[in-house]
């Protein structure tokens, strides 16, 4: 009978170890699982990061063409023709300055103005609005 109860002992030790065995994860799969989240991670990182120069990129946009806008309502306003030409004059809208080149030309018939307005930062071209003014 101690043979067979060391036998038994023996047996249930080989299963014990077996099933310690088959339940951990190698250093292999563990290095290969965390080099997939590093990689799912950067990704995620990169997406945010151009969403956020996006977002920044819309709201230098929309604050030029408030500065715009602006700019021709403010003609429309004045109630008389402006004069033909060019000026241009500075805008702060929103924390950030902006210059705002007014362009007037004259239509045909002298009834009309087509004016242009640009916004600029940096050099750069940010908005561009027309519009048409007459005689009031």
């Amino acid at each position: 009978m101690s043979a067979i109860g060391g036998t038994v002992a023996r047996l249930a030790r080989c299963a014990l170890a077996s099933r310690r065995l088959a339940s951990g994860f190698t250093l292999i799969e563990v290095l290969v699982a965390v080099a997939m989240v590093a990689v799912a991670l950067a990704a995620g990182a990169a997406a945010s990061s151009s969403s956020i120069r996006g977002a920044e990129r819309q709201r230098e946009v929309t604050l030029a063409q408030l500065c715009a806008n602006n700019a021709l309502v403010s003609l429309q306003l004045a109630r008389q023709l402006p004069a033909a030409g060019s000026s241009s004059f500075a805008c702060r809208q929103g924390g950030l300055d902006y210059e705002v080149r007014i362009e007037v030309a004259l239509s045909p018939g002298g009834d009309f103005r087509q004016v242009h307005a640009q916004a600029s930062r940096d050099a750069q071209v940010m908005a561009r609005l027309s519009t048409v003014l007459g005689r009031y």
